[in-house]
């Protein structure tokens, strides 16, 4: 549940702009401890920017999935996830693992790919996957980075819709706090508890899900 008395993100009258083009103005959100936030809107709309900006406010507590999977292709599934806390282990334990894995990592690796379904894909080359799959990797790496707030930018787009709300379930499961970019609109009003929409680099509807419908939000979105 939302705990109104702590914020884990705030951004006031933020902006962003790129070569000279604004591209987020006057961007008012604070998003509660505990809040599961599906960020929607048309493609250009702002979105993957506003995420950058949400990272970059507290990275020290975001776990990110990227739109792009960004795995290292000609490594293992293993060595991709276990890059969620490569920057909370020592050099030597991270230049070990590099050659032979230590059981207990190997073991709580295996069990966060279980979640997403992956766990016989554990040794494969991440390169050699499917789309989906490398999608799904990419949010087991955040999973197993485990910061309370977990970030994606579309991070279930390849897959249907049901996988992707079992992987959705699973993200809120694991974080304390969820904001996620989504083009599904039934997925989003499912899974999250509030709807953030975003028209032309600015915020054009904030209201708890339960509030809205299909309806409601498609001015806002491109029907896929």
């Amino acid at each position: 549940m939302p705990d109104g008395s702590r914020a884990a993100i705030v951004l006031a009258n933020a902006s962003a702009a790129y070569g000279g083009r604004t591209v987020l103005s006057g961007i008012d959100l604070t998003v509660r401890a505990g809040e599961r936030v599906a960020l929607l809107g048309r493609s250009g709309a702002g979105k993957s920017t506003l995420i950058g900006l949400i990272q970059a406010q507290a990275p020290e507590k975001v776990a990110l999935v990227p739109q792009a999977a960004a795995l290292v292709r000609t490594l293992s599934v293993f060595h991709n996830v276990y890059m969620g806390r490569l920057d909370r282990r020592s050099t030597l334990h991270n230049l070990r693992t590099l050659v032979r894995p230590a059981k207990a990592d190997i073991a709580a690796i295996e069990k966060i790919l279980g979640r997403v379904g992956l766990a016989d894909t554990i040794w494969a080359k991440a390169g050699e996957l499917s789309g989906g799959q490398q999608q799904r990797v990419s949010v087991a790496r955040a999973l197993y980075n485990g910061r309370p707030v977990l970030v994606g930018d579309e991070p279930v787009s390849a897959l249907d819709r049901q996988q992707g709300a079992r992987v959705l379930a699973e993200m809120a499961e694991r974080h304390e706090t969820l904001i996620v970019a989504l083009h599904d609109v039934t997925l989003a009003l499912a899974q999250t508890d509030r709807i953030v929409v975003l028209e032309a680099g600015r915020i054009v509807l904030d209201a708890p899900a339960k509030t809205l419908d299909p309806a409601r939000l498609s001015p806002f979105y491109e029907a896929t």
